[in-house]
């Protein structure tokens, strides 16, 4: 009984490390796009050319908080013991959604559903940090 138990900690450990590894290669290749996004942030704040498009700069400030926020949940992973809070789950919908309706507000309809979408998102968020559900 006992090798059974040796055997499956062993593989949660193993599995363990696989994920931790490819958590880390995720946030190299995450901070790589931020750094992507940051030079075609400025390209496009200080083109000299035509003056850019309000929309294509908030759109890039947005895809610019994604990856943020993306890198801060692969962090408080590690400093949380190995557990995804939801709370940053929730940021990271509310924010793609915002870019959602930034990017495509043609369809009065799909921007209402969107803006129902983050209503629930922040409900859910409210929801998460009450004293009865809060872990933290």
């Amino acid at each position: 009984m006992t090798d059974k138990s040796a055997s499956g900690q062993f593989i949660a450990t193993l599995l363990q490390w696989v994920l931790n590894v490819g958590l880390l290669v995720l946030a190299l290749i995450l901070v790589v796009f931020l750094g992507k996004e940051t030079i075609h942030l400025a390209n496009v704040l200080f083109s000299s050319g035509e003056a850019p498009s309000s929309y294509l700069l908030i759109e890039g400030i947005v895809i610019y908080f994604l990856y943020f926020e993306f890198i801060a949940l692969i962090v408080k992973y590690f400093q949380s013991g190995y557990h995804f809070p939801l709370r940053y789950f929730v940021y990271i919908g509310i924010t793609a959604i915002i870019r959602l309706i930034i990017v495509d507000h043609k369809n009065p309809f799909d921007t209402l559903c969107y803006s129902a979408a983050i209503l629930i998102l922040v409900v859910t968020l409210w929801l998460a940090n009450s004293n009865r559900l809060k872990r933290e």
